[in-house]
């Protein structure tokens, strides 16, 4: 979305493509789970009073359009991609199935999942937690447009402390805003770390993946 009040900056996922492209000449293998909600969401004003199934379909089709601007913009910078949708639309993206996913990200390729997990009632958390453990990722990178996971929001609150780590029930017990709550569950059960970081800041998506100190929080089972 960029500046803009709503809709999709092409500036802005060709910026995000540079940073892929960078941590992907590492040898980094790579999955995004995109969201929609600089198009849509389905609970949000925009929805008015539609039925939240309905709704939910529309944020997923967002997702859809978001994920056809990266890949554009991701092999435009040279990377190859392939977006991968949880509800079947041939003409833009091949039908999210496992093992085909970790084929691709085994040869090197970039795979971009789109429409969440395919089910109204779950979030864009959600399905890249699910799809980070179907995938048996090693980590999950939460960007936000925040330095981290902070004890409050620290738009509000200028007191507000950021956590370097933090642990699955401390997110759940003082309900901060991470991810949703079944998603951090997800994460917890099966020992899956997060890293929060803000993606506004160029060469942070870099940064975390090299496990440079001092950037992001790393939410981790105790």
């Amino acid at each position: 979305m960029g500046e803009q009040a709503y809709g999709i900056d092409v500036d802005v996922a060709r910026s995000v493509a540079e940073e892929v492209r960078a941590i992907h000449r590492l040898g980094v293998e790579i999955a995004i789970v995109v969201g929609g909600g600089n198009i849509f969401r389905g609970v949000s004003k925009s929805a008015g009073n539609m039925d939240r199934s309905s709704a939910d379909y529309i944020g997923m089709l967002a997702t859809m359009m978001n994920a056809v601007v990266l890949q554009d913009a991701l092999e435009k910078a040279g990377v190859y991609t392939r977006a991968m949708s949880a509800i079947e639309i041939p003409q833009l993206a091949e039908p999210f199935i496992r093992r085909r996913a970790v084929r691709h990200i085994e040869k090197g390729r970039v795979v971009i999942f789109a429409a969440g997990t395919g089910n109204p009632y779950f979030t864009t958390d959600s399905a890249a937690a699910l799809r980070a453990l179907e995938i048996k990722a090693d980590v999950i990178l939460k960007a936000t447009k925040v330095d981290g996971i902070y004890s409050a929001d620290p738009m509000l609150d200028p007191n507000a402390k950021m956590y370097d780590t933090i642990t699955y029930q401390q997110v759940l017990e003082q309900q901060l805003k991470v991810m949703d709550a079944s998603a951090i569950s997800l994460c917890m059960d099966n020992r899956l770390p997060i890293m929060v970081f803000n993606m506004r800041h160029p060469g942070n998506i870099l940064r975390v993946v090299s496990g440079e100190p001092g950037v992001g929080t790393r939410v981790y089972a105790e």
